[in-house]
């Protein structure tokens, strides 16, 4: 079994890029790069496809899929860029053998993904969870920990956190006033770990 298109499917190249967005031919394939090389293999392919009339008709989009980041160090919040499937890289594209040929051999790319390395088309669901993943927040801030609070009513106060809720950016922690604990809800920018 060849992972080279068969000559039929290249009888047929749309004759632009908005008749290719109809071809039912046109799917989501993903390619393994080797790793750190996704943005790379990107750039190359693009500008093999803007190069050649006929491949704008053929591969339509190129894309890395990334996410946002949140992350909480020392009660500062910063957002950063994660590449979400690191070594792969996604191309909407019509099948045919010179499409196969040009992705195939671009540098830095290891092959299709697929068995025997023959490309296999994503569903619309497995698009869509790649295309839009979810984002994530980290800190570097655990349930049991001693904090200092840099702002706010306890300002200055060592408190010990008793929840982490990162989607909402909050903390439950517990303070020791005038004798007594409680618990109280704070901004997870309004805290920072003690230093060691």
């Amino acid at each position: 079994m060849s992972n080279i298109p068969t000559n039929e499917q290249d009888a047929q190249i749309p004759a632009s890029a908005e008749e290719a967005l109809k071809d039912p031919r046109l799917c989501w394939y993903v390619i393994h790069t080797y790793s750190g090389y996704e943005n790379k293999v990107k750039d190359t392919l693009k500008k093999a496809v803007d190069n050649s009339e006929k491949m704008q008709k053929l591969i339509l989009e190129i894309k890395v899929p990334v996410t946002q980041v949140d992350e909480i160090r020392n009660g500062k919040r910063t957002q950063t860029t994660r590449k979400v499937y690191p070594g792969y890289v996604m191309v909407h594209m019509i099948w045919t053998t010179e499409s196969w040929y040009l992705v195939r051999n671009t540098r830095g790319v290891t092959g299709f993904v697929g068995p025997e390395s023959k490309p296999v088309a994503l569903s619309e669901e497995e698009v869509e969870r790649m295309m839009n993943p979810v984002q994530e927040s980290k800190t570097n801030i655990a349930i049991g920990q001693d904090v200092k609070v840099r702002d706010g009513v306890l300002k200055g106060f060592t408190v010990s956190v008793q929840d982490v809720d990162l989607p909402a950016g909050k903390v439950t922690v517990l303070a020791t006033m005038l004798g007594r604990e409680q618990t109280i809800e704070l901004d997870l920018d309004q805290i920072e770990a003690l230093e060691r």
